[in-house]
């Protein structure tokens, strides 16, 4: 392996940009003949008018999809909590030409800033 990546592997970066009051979206996307892998992934945003719990889901995985809970605090100039999840193997798309895709649910009314970032490879 180099730099953490099996010999073969392409690494992919996939990112929402900044979104307000709507869902925050980044895709690895399905390449024919490949399985898609996820490394880790980072949510970030500010706050909202109200406080607010949402479901964060991360699909396309292997056992089906994984739910994350994220809250942004009252307060639309106020700083979430990052939510910076690294796994230890990687995790590989439920079949090849499968894509991995990490969904952030709109925060709320004055919510001006959520992102979401994906990291992986293709084998």
């Amino acid at each position: 392996m180099a730099f953490g990546y099996p010999n073969t592997a392409v690494p992919v970066h996939a990112a929402s940009g900044n979104v307000a009051n709507a869902a925050a979206t980044a895709t690895i996307q399905a390449v024919a003949g490949k399985t898609a892998y996820c490394t880790g992934f980072e949510i970030t945003a500010g706050g909202a008018t109200a406080a607010a719990l949402v479901a964060a889901t991360l699909a396309g995985i292997l056992g089906g999809t994984a739910t994350y809970t994220f809250g942004t605090p009252a307060g639309a100039t106020a700083v979430a909590t990052p939510l910076t999840v690294e796994f230890n193997m990687p995790i590989p798309a439920s079949a090849l030409n499968t894509a991995i895709v990490l969904t952030l649910p709109a925060l709320g009314a004055g919510n001006t800033n959520a992102a979401v970032t994906l990291h992986g490879f293709y084998i």
